[in-house]
This record gives C-alpha cells, sequence and structure tokens, in this order.
C-alpha cells in the first residue's frame, strides 16, 4: 500500500502490527566484520527454551565443522549436552564427565532447530563467497518468546494454565583468521632485544660502570 502525502502514521502502525514481517529484522549483536561473517535468526520457534539455552552454551566458539558434528553425535546419544544453569531434576550420565559435570540430556528437538539454523548460515555463507570450512561460531543466542497461552481442564472443574515456552535464536558465523607464523629469526633466537635499563643494570652488577 502506498501512503500519499497527508496520511496519518496510525495507519501504518496498524499494518506493521498487523504484518510483522515486514519490520526489519533486529539482532542482539552486529557483527564486527560484515564482509567475513554472516548471520541467521529464528524468531517465535516452537522449542523449549531451556533446554535450548544449554545447547547454544554448549556450541559456543566452537568452529562450524565440529558443532555440526557434535549436535549429530547427540541425536544419536553417542555425546550429550551438559546441563549447567537450567538443570533442576536433569539425571546425571558418564557422558557429561568431560564437561566437567554430571548431569546432561539429549534434547532432540533443541538440537534438531539449532541444527537447521547452522544450515541456513552456512547457505548465506556459500551465497556470500566465504570459505565454509574456515568457519566459526562468534556469537550465538537463546531468548525467551511470547508464550503460548492454553488450558488444561483439571478435576472438581478447575482450570490451569498449559502454556508453551518457544525461542528466539540468533547465530552469527565468522571466518578465522589465519595465525600468522614468526619470522625465522625470532624462531631461532637469533633476534633478542634488550631494554636499554635492563643492560645498565646488569654491567653495573658486573663491575663495569655504565657509559650513558
Amino acid at each position: 500500500q502506498i501512503y500519499e502525502r497527508g496520511t496519518s502514521f496510525s495507519h501504518l502502525w496498524i499494518c506493521i502490527a498487523a504484518y510483522p514481517s515486514i519490520m526489519p529484522a533486529k539482532y542482539m549483536k552486529e557483527v564486527e566484520n560484515p564482509s567475513k561473517s554472516t548471520k541467521a535468526r529464528g524468531r517465535d520457534l516452537r522449542v523449549h527454551f531451556k533446554n535450548t539455552r544449554e545447547v547454544a552454551a554448549a556450541i559456543a566458539s566452537l568452529p562450524l565443522v565440529k558443532a555440526k558434528s557434535y549436535l549429530n553425535s547427540v541425536l544419536q546419544h553417542k555425546r550429550a549436552i551438559p546441563f549447567r544453569r537450567f538443570n533442576g531434576g536433569v539425571g546425571r550420565t558418564a557422558q557429561a564427565k568431560p564437561f566437567g559435570t554430571t548431569q546432561a540430556r539429549w534434547p532432540r528437538k533443541s538440537c534438531e532447530y539449532v541444527l537447521d539454523l547452522l544450515r541456513n548460515a552456512e547457505a548465506n555463507a556459500e551465497q556470500k563467497g566465504l570459505e565454509v570450512d574456515t568457519l566459526q561460531i562468534s556469537h550465538i543466542a537463546v531468548n525467551a518468546a511470547a508464550k503460548g497461552r492454553r488450558r488444561t481442564y483439571r478435576a472438581h472443574g478447575r482450570i490451569n494454565a498449559y502454556m508453551s515456552h518457544p525461542s528466539h535464536i540468533e547465530v552469527h558465523l565468522t571466518e578465522k583468521e589465519a595465525a600468522v607464523a614468526k619470522p625465522a629469526e625470532e624462531q631461532n633466537g637469533q633476534v633478542k632485544r634488550v631494554a636499554k635499563k635492563n643492560s645498565n643494570r646488569r654491567s653495573l652488577r658486573s663491575g663495569e660502570r655504565s657509559t650513558a
């Protein structure tokens, strides 16, 4: 719809409220180098917030290839997701020992949603011409979305809330910079810089007077 001069902005805000998809996407954090990074996000995803938060914490700062392999292993119950914050009533397992904790689970739905988001970000990187093998998760965040309200019927004519706990998920992938090797002279120890103050102290200890 084209708004002519003199149209009140109240109609525009009503249109935006009715169709929220026309609003620009907002991220918690913007990428530092847009030419070397890509991002993806999902809003109001029907996946539990607490489980998804633990999945995101487990793969934060991992290379993309390792993160995808890790989540696929969790789906096969070969590895587990450690639960550190939302761990009330979570059982213990030996698969949590490598993470320095005892409580872990295998949240299937959360891993599938995060995997789909990583594939989306990977496709964006390929479209952008980035090196997929060098991508690293530089930022991942999970926020609690608005709860879906339902009701359940209990005994003696009572009604209780029966709400879902969806999530907002966003992820940034960044090309990892290659490590710069030191010059050969510095590696062999041929070049050794000594501060002038330290050299004067050494000469005084050896009985020689500093000429400075």
